[in-house]
């Protein structure tokens, strides 16, 4: 059994003082130069430093998603200059369509050229080449009800994980990066659902660290996590939030930021949070830890909230 920490009823958690700790991890999904620019000078201007993942390589086949890969040189100098004040960098598989096991090698050498080193943290596209993805994400009853209720459409789709699949990089992703975002949830407070992350799973070698996520995926769903109350009752909680979104899914309108958005995240910057990249976060929580791996227990109960909160919300 790990030791977990726990983010409410006491202060001191957090470092400099601070009440909470909060961040964002962004998927590229829909998102063009345009906003990436306006939403993260925003972002910088106001105090936050947070996470944007990135497709390393250009299109190459039919893509599942619109979104701005690094192949483009103005947005690759402009993520360059994100890094550089402070924002992390991360992976969202190799490019916006399926890849196969040469391509994703090739996405993590682009990766290391473009920003300095291997990324520090990942979250799967719904590429086949996602690791431990769909059906993968769950044991025992939880994947035999997933797999009714799904069709079996995602029975054997995702094989980034499957030793001698054309498209498995397990061992790629267990060397060369830490954290991978798994299960998300509805609640502002990441870790009062997850207080075991990171942590690793014997199920699931392939991958060193999991971590969870709260719901932002599209600007509504954002908003209504980001409300006045939620806020309030992170910081009260002393909670941390890493809010998994898509800046490129209604977070900008005809060039302007979404009002709504930027009156939250303002109202956000005035509380004494600490706001740094998700890796940061990760890094601050792992070095509290005194064991990693899940156990069977743990499992059953991120597993269970999380295809419950699927059934009734449709939490990514």
């Amino acid at each position: 059994m790990r030791a977990a920490v726990t983010s409410s009823g006491s202060g001191g958690l957090w470092p400099d003082g601070c009440d909470f700790a909060f961040t964002i991890f962004d998927d590229p999904d829909g998102q063009s130069l345009s906003t990436t620019r306006l939403v993260y000078s925003f972002l910088a201007d106001v105090g936050f430093r947070t996470t944007i993942a990135v497709w390393p390589l250009a299109v190459r086949r039919a893509p599942n998603s619109g979104g701005e890969t690094c192949s483009n040189p103005d947005y690759l100098s402009f993520l360059q200059h994100l890094q550089e004040i402070g924002f992390e960098i991360a992976f969202h598989n190799a490019a916006p369509h399926s890849a196969w096991r040469e391509e994703t090698i090739e996405a993590l050498e682009l990766f290391d050229s473009y920003f300095g080193a291997a990324p520090s943290s990942m979250a799967n596209h719904y590429n086949e080449e996602a690791i431990y993805w769909g059906t993968s994400r769950l044991t025992g009853w939880r994947r035999r009800l997933y797999n009714l209720l799904t069709l079996g459409r995602n029975n054997h789709k995702f094989c980034g994980h499957v030793e001698g699949h054309p498209r498995f990089w397990g061992d790629l992703c267990r060397d060369r990066i830490r954290y991978c975002r798994n299960f998300v949830y509805s609640d502002i407070n990441t870790l009062r659902v997850c207080p075991w992350m990171p942590y690793s799973d014997p199920l699931t070698p392939w991958v060193r660290y999991w971590f969870a996520a709260s719901d932002g995926h599209r600007a509504p769903t954002f908003l209504r996590a980001l409300n006045d109350a939620n806020q309030d009752r992170l910081e009260r909680d002393r909670g941390a939030c890493i809010l998994y979104t898509h800046f490129g899914h209604g977070f900008v309108h005809a060039g302007q930021l979404n009002p709504e958005f930027r009156r939250a995240m303002e109202r956000l910057a005035r509380k004494k949070g600490w706001f740094i990249p998700a890796s940061t976060l990760l890094d601050f929580l792992m070095r509290s830890r005194t064991s990693t791996a899940l156990s069977e227990t743990q499992r059953n109960v991120l597993e269970t909230r999380w295809l419950w909160e699927k059934l009734l919300r449709g939490t990514s």
